[in-house]
């Protein structure tokens, strides 16, 4: 059996559905279903041996564990507004400890969902070598749990208390199908098609930057379909245990994703700016760009989708045929 935490979520789910098309039907969904209905859509029609709500799941795992062949740890809380440390140290990093420690108990493959949040302003740059970790400094709370929890991990590796395989992924900009129950958090296509589709119009966060122009404040936007596929590629590879950076590689400007959006949207830009919220202003992110040499250094050598490929893909097959967005 296959476990993946976050099962209802965005990446997770997907996950699920590309296992599912593969021929794995032997998955355990993990989440929290009950209190979570308006994930349900994410989940309701993939084909698993179980469902198991997320509190539950360690004791499930230890009653399991010899029918497990693999463990997929997505699930975490992603609000980067968010305040509250002491919910992101249960959620995010004692929950995700003791998910490892039943991973090394057990022998079994771990991948876990790290983030790109852990590169603050970019000061240190964005390399993923485990040398430079200890040196980074998020911008926030969410982003403090994810570098808190990478840096314990990497401790217990250099103890010798790991899984016998283990990858942590930080993700950067995800956008793609399945994102549509995040809200504020949801990628800049998402609100740039709802915007568009009801003002024909998008307004974008002003630069408070000299050295930034409106708009061109730069991101590494990946689809949501690359870092399944990194995933995918990970549960076949399981060696090279590590942390990896998982972005497209290349920054591009939010300008650059809008006029993706209006084009695959066919409908004629008509693009301004308003001021960045205060309470996000001081910890915006203006660049990231995943350095992505050490994953390439171990084999992965698929080539990445486009932005404006990706926006095109995601916009036509998918938010314009859902009409309930």
């Amino acid at each position: 059996m296959i476990t993946i935490t976050g099962a209802a979520g965005f990446i997770g789910s997907a996950l699920a559905a590309r296992l599912n098309a593969e021929g794995f039907n032997d998955l355990v969904l993990v989440d929290d279903f009950d209190s979570r209905p308006d994930k349900g859509r994410n989940h309701a029609n993939r084909t698993t041996v179980e469902r198991v709500d997320r509190a539950h799941f360690p004791a499930w795992l230890k009653a399991n564990e010899n029918q497990v062949q693999f463990v997929f740890h997505l699930g975490a809380r992603t609000d980067t507004t968010e305040q509250d440390r002491e919910l992101f140290d249960r959620l995010n990093l004692n929950y995700s400890k003791e998910i490892w420690t039943l991973c090394h108990q057990f022998g079994l493959p771990l991948v876990y969902a790290s983030s790109a949040a852990t590169y603050g302003g970019g000061e240190h740059g964005y390399s993923d070598a485990h040398k430079t970790v200890g040196q980074l400094r998020p911008l926030n709370p969410y982003g403090d749990s994810k570098q808190a929890f990478d840096m314990w991990a990497l401790a217990e590796a250099e103890a010798g208390r790991a899984p016998y395989f283990w990858a942590g992924l930080k993700f950067f900009n995800v956008y793609g199908p399945g994102e549509y129950h995040k809200g504020r958090m949801a990628s800049v296509v998402m609100h740039a098609f709802r915007q568009i589709g009801e003002t024909q119009a998008m307004k974008l966060f002003r630069s408070h930057r000299d050295d930034y122009a409106d708009g061109e404040q730069l991101r590494d936007f990946v689809y949501v379909r690359d870092v399944v596929d990194v995933c995918q590629w990970l549960m076949h590879h399981r060696k090279d245990s590590g942390i990896y950076n998982l972005g497209s590689g290349q920054a591009r400007s939010f300008l650059d994703l809008t006029k993706a959006t209006f084009a695959a949207m066919n409908v004629p830009e008509n693009i301004g700016f308003i001021d960045t919220p205060a309470d996000i202003r001081d910890t915006y992110q203006y660049f990231t760009e995943a350095d992505l040499s050490k994953l390439r250094s171990i084999g992965y050598d698929r080539e990445m989708t486009s932005l404006e490929a990706g926006v095109t893909e995601y916009v036509r097959d998918f938010l314009l045929a859902d009409r309930t967005l």
